[in-house]
């Protein structure tokens, strides 16, 4: 006689009860049927305790099955676009400590224990594994070119605080993860992480951890050039949300010098001749130039505005209790004095979830 195996929501109503820190893995993935066992099975052993949730985003190759079977908890997404998968993921799963990879086998699974325990130890929110590649033909030159492209940009306009912006695997607190709006649909997602932790100025690392190439029987989901414009819209559009002053402020300056521009040369024809022969012209210069004042004045109130709801996003954060700082002995994978996996305790047991 076989025993029926929990729910989905009977797993999930038991992680929540538990009294000890719970970590989630969490593995947004579409159509990884060559590699999704391997990684579940990789960060069960890695990380003995921890609840292992695959997001399976639309999958036609047998992922869902082949994730159950080999012991994860399959959450599905039908909308296409890791952003989606990472969103349900958030929204659905209930944990203390969130840790955020892809299914495609190419992280490291050894070095999530010294992820997770920086975050704890430290008291941080977010720890960005950042890759440290061992063959120039695991990560393609396209691609790497892109990420530090990408990520000086973002540094330069956000805050230069990690190396790899693009990395898929991170380590998250409960409150950064609950705090998190999550609006991108794809790719795009992991430079929303990177911004949000920056403009929320949460405590974060970046530890180095080595990335592999594909198994040769996967293929890659990544467009190099339209994935890169795609995040280039995002790395706008949250410019233009978290810093509208110097977004609309920048636009008024690039209209004003086009009116300037436009206006020169007839004003020194009139201070010449005293004619103005171009009037379509002096028209055109007059209205950019009231773009700009108008676009400048939008920076302005919407500059107020945003700075309003970036903290009411701050009280919200504070409404999450951290994880302690001090780790038990011993590490991820070694036995405690009773045998058992090592657990952490969290600061507050009976408020670490709401």
């Amino acid at each position: 006689m076989t025993t029926a195996q929990p729910t989905f929501a009977e797993q999930i109503e038991a992680a929540s009860d538990a009294e000890t820190l719970q970590v989630a893995v969490l593995i947004p993935c579409h159509n990884e049927a060559a590699t999704i066992a391997k990684v579940v099975a990789d960060f069960r052993s890695a990380l003995p305790g921890a609840l292992v949730v695959v997001g399976d985003n639309g999958s036609t190759d047998g992922t869902t099955a082949i994730a159950s079977e080999a012991g994860a908890l399959v959450v599905e997404e039908p909308l296409l676009g890791k952003g989606n998968a990472v969103r349900r993921l958030f929204a659905d799963i209930e944990a203390d400590v969130y840790l955020l990879v892809d299914g495609d086998d190419t992280y490291d699974p050894t070095a999530a224990p010294a992820l997770v325990q920086r975050l704890v130890a430290d008291n941080l929110d977010m720890v960005n594994g950042r890759r440290v590649i061992a063959s120039a033909e695991d990560y393609r030159r396209g691609h790497r070119f892109g990420n530090s492209l990408l990520t000086e940009i973002v540094g330069r306009i956000f805050g230069s605080r990690f190396e790899d912006m693009l990395s898929g695997y991170r380590v998250f607190s409960r409150r950064f993860v609950k705090t998190f709006p999550a609006r991108s649909s794809g790719f795009e997602i992991e430079t929303e992480l990177t911004v949000h932790a920056l403009e929320m100025r949460m405590p974060v690392a970046e530890l180095p951890t080595s990335y592999t190439d594909r198994p040769a029987d996967s293929d890659s989901k990544l467009h190099t050039f339209r994935d890169g414009w795609r995040i280039l819209r995002t790395i706008g559009a949250l410019l233009r949300e978290e810093h509208p002053l110097r977004f609309f402020g920048g636009v008024a300056v690039v209209m004003t010098l086009a009116s300037m521009a436009l206006a020169m040369p007839l004003l020194i024809e009139y201070a010449e001749s005293g004619l103005l022969p171009r009037i379509p012209t002096a028209v055109l210069a007059s209205t950019i130039m009231l773009g700009a004042f108008v676009s400048f004045a939008v920076g302005l109130i919407l500059e107020t505005v945003t700075r309003g709801r970036q903290e009411l996003k701050r009280i919200h954060y504070l409404a999450f209790p951290c994880v302690r700082r001090e780790m038990p002995s011993g590490h991820w994978g070694a036995p405690s004095a009773d045998g058992k996996p090592l657990r952490l305790t969290p600061l507050h047991p009976a408020k670490t979830r709401r």
